[in-house]
């Protein structure tokens, strides 16, 4: 009868440990988010901006090497 009661105790005890740590873990979160810095609206637009004009400066790299690579397939195609 002892044991049974120690089963049910160490039962109890799980579930509140798990809650516990999962509670734990949720006011991290909140507490971790409360540290953030977050960026201004100018910060926003002008990492926006940078972003993008590297995008197109990187498409464009890699057009021009398609065109260059095309060119010089279709020449040694035409050579064979």
């Amino acid at each position: 009868m002892a044991k049974e009661k120690e089963k049910k105790e160490k039962k109890s005890n799980f579930f509140k440990r798990a809650c516990s740590a999962v509670a734990g873990f949720f006011k991290g979160i909140v507490s971790e988010i409360k540290k953030v810095t977050w960026p201004t609206k100018k910060q926003v637009v002008s990492n926006t901006l940078s972003v993008l004009a590297f995008c197109l400066v990187v498409g464009a790299v890699i057009w021009l090497s398609d065109l260059g690579l095309d060119a010089l397939m279709s020449l040694i195609v035409r050579l064979s």
